[in-house]
């Protein structure tokens, strides 16, 4: 799964080119990351209830062939269900007619089994980028506007009014999370901006929108992460949630310039 620019040959998002051509082996106790964009359950600390495992992944949301049918503008991607879950998932990848935007409609249908409390939660593993960014609200939930997930510092963090930005730490994983619905990827030849629908509810992880996750070497990585409010969801109810992609080529050689320019901040 990719998106780039046309005419370009390098894309945004990471994928691990070394698993080409492969298929994950069932019911494995090691996670075979494929990259490109990808949902999960939240939270993730209730895993081990619905799977009886704290890792890898929900296979159906994560190493099952998906139905696919493609459309007008785009695909519909449809999982098996889950069988620690129950739940099916859907996604709608469209391309805008008019400008360089990506929409993904991500639906978790309840199917079978008892009643899951759950959140959608979309992934994008991206690129090692010159600089990520993150879009504070102006009145934040946390005090410092983000809260760290993971005990080590993310790399060069730093706060200017309300544009959080921070690098890939080379040997440290590191995440933090906002409740700020914006995230910026800045890349070496193009920037990425994604949106987060928001809306009332009680959001994972103390309340974050939206989370971004660098790994370390020897897999260069980021993720860009979108959180939906978690519900309890019985058989044949559903929920879903829209994560919005806008690419554009970049402009000048300063990152947080670029930043401002795509947030539309002066």
């Amino acid at each position: 799964m990719q998106l780039r620019l046309a005419g370009e040959t390098e894309g945004a998002f990471w994928e691990n080119r070394a698993l080409d051509g492969q298929l994950p082996p069932l019911n494995s106790s090691e996670w075979i990351n494929f990259g490109g964009d990808k949902c999960w359950p939240a939270p993730q600390s209730d895993w081990p209830r619905y799977q009886g495992r704290e890792w890898p992944p929900p296979v159906a949301f994560d190493s099952l062939p998906l139905e696919a049918v493609a459309e007008e503008r785009g695909v519909t991607l449809t999982s098996p269900v889950d069988p620690g879950f129950g739940i099916q998932v859907t996604r709608h990848v469209e391309l805008d007619a008019e400008q360089p935007v990506m929409r993904i409609r991500t639906e978790y249908r309840k199917m079978s089994g008892d009643a899951v409390r759950v959140g959608v939660w979309s992934i994008t593993q991206m690129r090692d980028p010159e600089r990520i960014f993150m879009l504070l609200p102006e009145q934040s939930a946390f005090a410092d506007g983000d809260v760290h997930l993971m005990p080590a510092e993310p790399e060069e963090l730093r706060i200017e009014g309300r544009l959080l930005s921070l690098a890939r730490h080379p040997s440290e994983c590191a995440k933090i999370g906002s409740d700020g619905a914006s995230m910026a990827w800045v890349g070496r030849n193009c920037v990425v901006r994604i949106d987060a629908e928001t809306g009332p509810g009680e959001y994972p992880d103390g309340g974050c929108v939206t989370e971004v996750y660098t790994n370390s070497d020897p897999l260069p990585y980021v993720e860009l992460e979108a959180m939906g409010p978690l519900a309890s969801l019985s058989a044949g109810e559903r929920i879903e949630r829209s994560t919005v992609y806008m690419i554009m080529p970049r402009s000048t050689q300063d990152p947080e310039a670029e930043a401002r320019k795509i947030f539309c901040l002066r």
